[in-house]
């Protein structure tokens, strides 16, 4: 299927299918930085109720600024969202803070992991059921349930985060995560700086999370491969903007994706240097 077949349907079309449920929407969104840079322009997405989204593009692309715009994180690095708007459960939640949001059931994964190194594993999950509130008895049983997810957590409870593996901290950050009962996390960049092993192992157990527990999954990848692998339905960035979207497996074989992104086209792989300097088609920004 040619790109301009898949742009056809629309951002977002078939993320948006009558047979499932808008869980998070995002209209239009221009996002600014200290008020002159503009990093997002008019990106729109959808991710179903129980779904998986990969939002995929180079460093620099806009993943992790749209992430931010979400969980309203923005302010921090002085930018804002100045145009368009950001629905979860068909409410607008741009205005939320970020303690409210994560009340919701919206809670980012940053990218890099950060932890509170000086804490321990078991310290840092305690955390993330903070907000939550709850009884003791329930937050010791969702503990368990994450060392059911994560057994090498378990075994590494009392040890202190910063003197353990980049994959076991980012276990930790996905387990805090699930400590405050999510409906919807955002994961920025999970293989960065990971084994391959422990990549597949950390999607393997979002693809559980996704079917076991419902929890709904916006992925910021570079790791386009495994990524369409595990998600249901991608977008494509490029310099703030969504150049193409579609069913996962359609974008995996699509030999544009492929080749830009892969390293690979019709006749096998090629050189950084020739997919670095290759002309992306005008089509992709129409």
């Amino acid at each position: 299927m040619s790109m301009t077949a898949i742009q056809e349907t629309g951002p977002g079309a078939a993320a948006r299918d009558d047979s499932a449920t808008t869980l998070l929407a995002i209209n239009n969104i221009e996002v600014i930085y200290d008020h002159v840079i503009l990093v997002l322009k008019g990106v729109s997405l959808t991710v179903p109720k129980g779904g998986v989204v990969a939002l995929l593009g180079a460093n620099g692309a806009g993943k992790t600024t749209t992430l931010k715009a979400i969980s309203n994180l923005l302010r921090a690095e002085r930018g804002e969202v100045t145009k368009g708007s950001i629905e979860f459960e068909g409410k607008r939640i741009d205005r939320l803070t970020p303690n409210d949001l994560v009340k919701s059931g919206v809670i980012q994964v940053m990218e890099g992991r950060h932890c509170f190194e000086h804490l321990t594993i078991e310290e840092n999950l305690l955390t993330g059921a903070f907000t939550r509130g709850g009884r003791r008895a329930e937050i010791q049983q969702d503990l368990e349930k994450v060392y059911t997810y994560f057994p090498r957590l378990k075994e590494r409870r009392t040890s202190q985060a910063g003197y353990t593996s980049g994959g076991e901290q980012q276990m930790c950050a996905i387990g805090r995560a699930l400590m405050s009962r999510p409906k919807m996390i955002l994961l920025d960049e999970p293989s960065m700086g990971l084994a391959p092993q422990l990549v597949e192992g950390i999607f393997e157990t979002v693809k559980r999370l996704n079917e076991k527990e419902g929890v709904s999954f916006l992925l910021a990848e570079q790791n386009t491969n495994i990524a369409l692998r595990y998600a249901k339905y991608g977008y494509i960035l490029e310099n703030g903007r969504v150049v193409l979207d579609g069913e996962a497996e359609t974008l995996r074989q699509n030999e544009d994706i492929k080749e830009f992104y892969l390293g690979l086209s019709a006749g096998g792989r090629r050189s950084y240097r020739d997919v670095k300097h290759y002309k992306r088609r005008k089509r992709w920004l129409a």
